[in-house]
């Protein structure tokens, strides 16, 4: 497997490595997307080699279908196997109260169709990723190609009565074209600077004719795992209602091979 090079990499890594681990033999579990899933993949590809793991995956996006294919994990789709055991996915943030905002890459609607699908979703990220509010990236929201301009037109009157002020609406490009999800739509990405209300927008931006969906996870992770480029892992979980933060330093070792930064 690749060896983590930079201070960013080092965190996506030690928190997939830990995640990892939560697999277990004869688990159904969604495979998430972006450079921190990516990881992931790479980890549970390195178990099903040395010690003989065997697990189904879901894949949320075609580019992580061909990196977990490549990798010679075993897939499947979601109506194949129904309900999933386990997701585990990167996020663009999560706050404290485990909400998310998902969609950087692009997947976010097959991200929260698997994620919920799932017993448990579990979400894998570096310390950038962990915020006190909500709204720093961008909000992506897919829609149909179909009367773009007019659902554009609906996301800016919502967002003005629901109290933003001075944001932008922005057609997702790439190489300059017009950015196409998997699913064959658009998105827009919303500079909203900070979300007030993330369980309400998320309901209120659905009910848009044009949209598909939005990059608001909300009431959908109970645990996350924040990898640190040291090796150490912090988790904070819901567990009887209450919050439970641990740390474990237990793979820290693993970077003396690659040197200082």
């Amino acid at each position: 497997m690749i060896k983590p090079k930079t201070g960013s990499e080092r965190a996506k890594y030690a928190a997939s490595r830990h995640a990892a681990k939560m697999v277990k033999n004869g688990m159904k579990v969604g495979l998430g997307t972006g450079s921190t899933a990516a990881w992931l993949v790479r980890c549970l590809a390195e178990r099903v080699k040395n010690e003989q793991l065997s697990f189904v995956g879901v894949p949320t996006s075609e580019e992580t279908a061909q990196l977990a294919s490549e990798l010679g994990l075993n897939l499947s789709t979601l109506d194949e196997v129904g309900h999933l055991d386990l997701t585990i996915d990167g996020t663009d943030e999560v706050n404290n109260a485990f909400e998310l905002i998902k969609g950087g890459g692009g997947a976010l609607l097959r991200e929260k169709i698997v994620a919920k699908a799932s017993a448990e979703m579990i979400v894998i990220a570096d310390p950038s990723k962990n915020v006190e509010a909500l709204g720093q990236f961008p909000l992506p929201v897919e829609v149909i190609p179909f009367g773009r301009g007019a659902t554009l037109a609906a996301i800016e009157s919502l967002l003005e009565q629901s109290g933003y002020k001075d944001v932008q609406v922005v057609l997702r490009k790439r190489d300059e074209q017009v950015f196409v999800t998997d699913e064959g739509n658009n998105i827009f990405d919303l500079h909203l600077k900070m979300i007030t209300n993330a369980s309400d927008l998320t309901c209120e931006l659905n009910l848009i004719p044009g949209v598909v969906e939005n990059g608001l996870f909300v009431d959908m992770c109970r645990q996350t795992i924040i990898g640190h480029e040291s090796g150490i892992v912090m988790i904070r979980r819901m567990a009887g209602g209450k919050v439970v933060t641990e740390q474990t330093d237990e793979i820290t070792n693993l970077f003396s091979d690659i040197g200082e930064l």
